[in-house]
């Protein structure tokens, strides 16, 4: 397994832990950017991750910037689950989810590799029929980006 779905997979696991902290809105980001470095840790421990390879510092770049850009990725979540509210999707496929909205968002990583990487984590943490649920999800908000590009304002 490469560096960066190690890393993508570290970062699915601290999301997912992370949902589970009693952090109120309005210290949310405060909150959830104090407590993930020891969850991280824990998790690459369980890994057998060295915290000096790579993965780890990929892994801390993708929660860091999804904790920080959270409001804005639920956001586009909730825009792109249609009949679904963000509570009712799975927590591993919204950790999931999250993490590739972020890299689709604000990187400069092509989406057809977020979605393939997404859509394998998936396949591996998930149930059987989250994949074609996270591909329609990161399907749908690439779609949109795309047009966004191709439409001047």
């Amino acid at each position: 397994m490469g560096q960066r779905r190690k890393a993508r997979e570290l970062a699915v696991q601290t999301i997912y832990a992370l949902d589970f902290a009693l952090a109120e809105s309005e210290f949310r980001e405060f909150n959830l950017l104090n407590s993930y470095p020891e969850i991280l840790s824990q998790m690459a421990e369980h890994e057998h991750v060295n915290p000096e390879n790579s993965a780890m510092l990929f892994a801390e770049d993708l929660i860091r910037n999804t904790i920080i850009h959270l409001d804005e990725i639920e956001t586009t979540l909730e825009k792109h689950s249609n009949n679904w509210s963000i509570e009712r999707i799975a927590g591993v496929d919204r950790s999931i989810l999250k993490v590739a909205i972020y890299e689709m968002l604000f990187t400069s990583t092509p989406a057809p590799v977020i979605i393939n990487e997404a859509v394998d984590i998936a396949k591996k943490y998930s149930s059987e029929s989250s994949n074609k649920f996270v591909n329609g999800i990161l399907d749908a908000i690439n779609h949109e980006l795309k047009f966004k590009v191709l439409t001047p304002p």
